[in-house]
């Protein structure tokens, strides 16, 4: 029998040692753990994708709806710290066709109601067109009214400016360019220039003030009055 020639070609497992044999088992493990784990990552992310398709369109429109709905969510938070309802559409921090009723210490009821009032600290309102209404002792009513004015709850305290009339249920009207009533002690003053008419006739003074309720009113001078009939 014909033996091989020495030099003849082996095959290729044959000629690797064991040591080599083992080495490529192992670079084949490994490259089969890498793949699982390629595999793995690609299925992962496609997980992320598919969730992030579902909840995306669901956050676009709970943003939107929060969009839609805060105008209304912030009026209705100034209209709670004002403490009111609105007659119409308030701008931020403003509440319209304000009214405060209250009683005196003295049992007189009063109101003050205004165009606008914004409330700009606990106890402090600022008023467009205030007027202020009180009833008196004895059944008799005054009325004072301005341009604008500030209203003090704690202390009752209604501060009018700009072409502030102050009337009387007997005729009285006081103009002036600023005054003060105390719905508490329902009272008013002024020490700026006032002309005043009445039944008595006209006056012209520097200040007044009226007390006991709206019963008394005294002027301060100089003061020029003409008395109702004096001419005839």
């Amino acid at each position: 029998m014909r033996q091989p020639p020495p030099h003849a070609a082996l095959p290729p497992d044959l000629k690797r040692t064991p040591a080599e044999k083992s080495a490529a088992a192992l670079r084949g493990q490994a490259s089969a753990a890498r793949s699982e784990r390629v595999v793995g990552e690609l299925a992962r992310r496609r997980g992320h994708v598919l969730l992030a398709k579902r909840l995306l369109p669901l956050v676009a429109l709970t943003l939107l709806a929060a969009v839609i709905a805060w105008p209304q969510l912030h009026r209705d938070i100034s209209v709670a710290h004002l403490g009111a309802t609105p007659a119409a559409e308030p701008a931020s921090g403003e509440m319209s066709n304000g009214r405060y009723n209250g009683v005196n210490e003295n049992g007189e009821p009063f109101t003050v109601t205004a165009d606008s009032a914004h409330q700009v600290a606990q106890d402090r309102i600022d008023l467009r067109a205030p007027v202020g209404d009180i009833s008196l002792r004895g059944g008799t009513w005054m009325q004072g009214k301005g341009q604008r004015g500030v209203f003090d709850q704690q202390s009752g305290l209604l501060d009018l400016a700009g072409d502030v009339t102050l009337y009387r249920d007997d005729g009285t009207t006081l103009v002036t360019d600023t005054a003060t009533i105390d719905t508490r002690q329902s009272a008013a003053t002024t020490a700026d220039k006032v002309h005043a008419e009445g039944p008595f006739g006209t006056l012209d003074a520097q200040g007044f003030a009226v007390l006991d309720h709206g019963a008394v009113i005294q002027f301060t001078g100089p003061a020029r009055m003409v008395l109702q009939g004096a001419g005839k």
